[in-house]
């Protein structure tokens, strides 16, 4: 009586869904050393949505999109250089004492 019945939780789209995870497979450890990733179309993804995700990584300049024979797309990019890095905000804050 106390649980969230299943009408109350929220489905993902399937453009969410398969924006998730091309977003963790190139942000993935082993992905981003060797700068690149080969992305698998499921049965699950939709054309429609498989078509907005792909332009948009198409749209990426520093994306480099390779649409292999069977379907799969490899993503390559190349390491971002340090003056291109964006600069991080750093608040500011009152210096602390040395506790010494």
């Amino acid at each position: 009586m106390g649980s969230a019945s299943a009408a109350e939780r929220v489905e993902m789209s399937g453009i969410e869904r398969l924006s998730l995870r091309v977003s963790e497979m190139i942000n993935h450890p082993v992905a981003q050393i060797q700068r690149w990733v080969t992305i698998h179309r499921l049965d699950t993804d939709g054309d429609r949505e498989w078509e907005e995700v792909m332009g948009v990584l198409a749209a990426t300049d520093e994306l480099d999109l390779t649409f292999e024979d069977d379907g799969a797309v490899t993503v390559r990019w190349e390491p971002i250089s340090l003056e291109d890095r964006p600069i991080e905000a750093v608040e500011d804050r009152e210096e602390e004492s040395a506790p010494f």
